[in-house]
């Protein structure tokens, strides 16, 4: 489903931390600093995958370096906040975390005033929904964000700001085409996490991500000029909102008379 896959990106964009450099959502977003190594792609420059030696011994000798501002050491449990919790894609981020062993030494959820106080059952033991602040996400090392854009202009900035901010990888369309913020693809671009000039992280749509998954190695043997894709994309892209309109819409018209048309306030149509 399309959170689920939302929620993947966003846990593999902090656990290839340290191989990232910006793109942009259908094509690649030129690189500040690049090598001679650089591949261009769709009018645009991104650099190659780090060699996996490279990238290991890295991980595994020195500090992943995110920005000018915040390292996070390898091996050491991480502080990690999810914004949106109670939301689909917040629900599968803990998910992903719990699959993939990911290494969390403490874990806080929040959510709405509405939601606080809510109980939900995990690997790292039973947690409390918090109502969202920014100071007490600023207590995090990594928090996660999967709410809205506006949510995200509001916020992430003042999250990750000054050297005791938090790293935020933020799931929305807010940054995805600001130049000073890195937009990561964790499998393709390499650097740009521990490059960018803020501690914040975007990630490109689960369209483009699993499209350019499948056009980087074809563009790097044979060279792409232009890719023209047209996407069919599922209601959970929407979350709960999105898939309780189409429950309900459904709903309306199996059951209405003929020539219902289902209300919709989520989609366009």
């Amino acid at each position: 489903m399309a959170y689920a896959l939302r929620a993947l990106a966003l846990v593999s964009t902090l656990a290839c931390a340290s191989a990232f450099l910006p793109v942009a959502p259908m094509q690649l977003r030129a690189a500040s600093r690049l090598s001679s190594a650089a591949t261009p792609f769709a009018g645009r420059t991104v650099l190659p995958l780090a060699a996996p030696q490279r990238r290991a011994a890295s991980l595994a000798a020195e500090k992943v370096v995110i920005s000018a501002t915040v390292a996070l050491p390898a091996g050491k449990k991480l502080k990690v906040g999810i914004c949106g919790a109670t939301g689909a894609v917040g629900k599968e981020i803990v998910g992903v975390l719990e699959k993939r062993n990911f290494p969390v030494g403490e874990l806080r959820l929040f959510g709405s005033a509405r939601s606080a106080g809510t109980k939900v059952p995990t690997k790292f033991g039973e947690l409390v929904i918090e109502d969202f602040s920014v100071a007490a996400a600023r207590e995090m090392d990594v928090v996660f964000v999967s709410v809205s854009g506006d949510f995200s202009l509001e916020h992430c900035n003042a999250m990750a700001e000054g050297d005791d901010g938090a790293v935020v990888i933020d799931n929305s369309s807010a940054f995805r085409y600001m130049e000073d913020i890195a937009l990561c693809v964790p499998e393709i671009n390499a650097d740009a996490a521990r490059k960018g000039s803020k501690k914040v992280i975007a990630n490109p749509n689960c369209t483009t991500a699993i499209g350019v998954m499948a056009l980087y190695p074809l563009h790097k043997k044979y060279g792409l000029k232009k890719v023209l894709m047209s996407t069919y994309q599922a209601a959970s892209g929407a979350g709960k909102e999105g898939m309780d309109e189409l429950f309900n819409g459904a709903k309306e018209v199996v059951t209405g008379p003929e020539g219902t048309i289902a209300k919709n306030e989520v989609f366009a149509h």
